[in-house]
């Protein structure tokens, strides 16, 4: 059988997230770079493979796989080594919540393609873009604080890695890029600095990754 080929960006937090999983799985890959600066996306050659030019796409056990949660869902289900949600079905809940306000309450507001669309069609400068980036992030953290709280350990939920963390790390990562302050949220620094002390989380740290020329 062929090894999975993750469609990826170096930067793209949904990318992030996958390449976190496919570490936390033992799942060795090959890597396309498609060039969200450049557009590659949109191009007739990759919209052929994936309508929706997007990343991350994965191929993998013969098919193609779109959206990061769904691409982490399919691997936490078809490879149950190191499980990234809990077996209680309120704890998978709590997890999916965690990850689900990062992934749908923060990351599409801030996406490559918003930002674009603020700068180039609305005509917005970089310095009001890079507010709105800001205030989105702080908007939504304090809650995310919040939520963890109770059933932290060392990581966001007891004392292993989650899919809950999978999306934090790449958040708290772009969270650092726009100087958004973090010092409110101890909860989520604690997991963030557990979860990159593992190799999983820092093979697929961005500065690792092969950077479009």
């Amino acid at each position: 059988m062929s090894r999975p080929v993750l469609y990826d960006y170096w930067r793209s937090s949904a990318s992030y997230r996958v390449r976190i999983a496919l570490n936390l799985k033992g799942i060795d890959y090959d890597s396309r770079q498609v060039d969200l600066r450049a557009g590659d996306q949109q191009s007739d050659e990759y919209r052929a493979v994936n309508p929706q030019g997007f990343v991350p796409m994965l191929e993998i056990d013969g098919h193609r796989l779109t959206q990061s949660l769904a691409i982490i869902n399919y691997l936490d289900l078809k490879y149950p080594n190191q499980p990234l949600l809990p077996a209680s079905a309120a704890d998978r809940a709590h997890v999916v919540a965690m990850a689900l306000t990062v992934a749908c309450d923060i990351h599409p507001l801030n996406n490559l393609r918003v930002l674009k669309y603020l700068k180039n069609e609305l005509g917005h400068s970089q310095e009001e873009v890079d507010t709105w980036y800001r205030h989105w992030i702080s908007e939504r953290l304090p809650a995310l604080e919040v939520l963890a709280a109770p059933k932290a350990g060392k990581f966001m939920f007891g004392d292993g890695p989650t899919g809950a963390d999978v999306c934090l790390v790449p958040q708290l990562y772009n969270a650092r890029r726009f100087d958004v302050p973090l010092d409110d949220y101890p909860t989520l620094l604690r997991a963030e600095e557990n979860a990159n002390n593992l190799e999983a989380f820092a093979a697929a740290h961005p500065d690792r990754q092969q950077v479009p020329a």
